[in-house]
């Protein structure tokens, strides 16, 4: 696996954490703090996308 630089975990209030990572290929990575391991990966543009779609409140149910 690539080696991924992890940022802060993001904690909603009362539910789980969720990182965010990014590797030198360009790849994005999202998984939940403490389960890097099982994360999902995609272009850091496609996850930029998902996340500014949750924050404008059109998917706001998928994390």
């Amino acid at each position: 696996m690539h080696d991924i630089m992890w940022e802060e975990p993001f904690c909603a209030e009362s539910s789980n954490c969720f990182r965010f990572g990014t590797d030198t290929d360009g790849n994005g990575y999202i998984a939940v703090a403490g389960q890097e391991d099982k994360c999902l990966t995609d272009s850091a543009d496609a996850l930029r996308t998902l996340i500014r779609d949750i924050k404008a409140g059109k998917a706001d149910h998928l994390l």
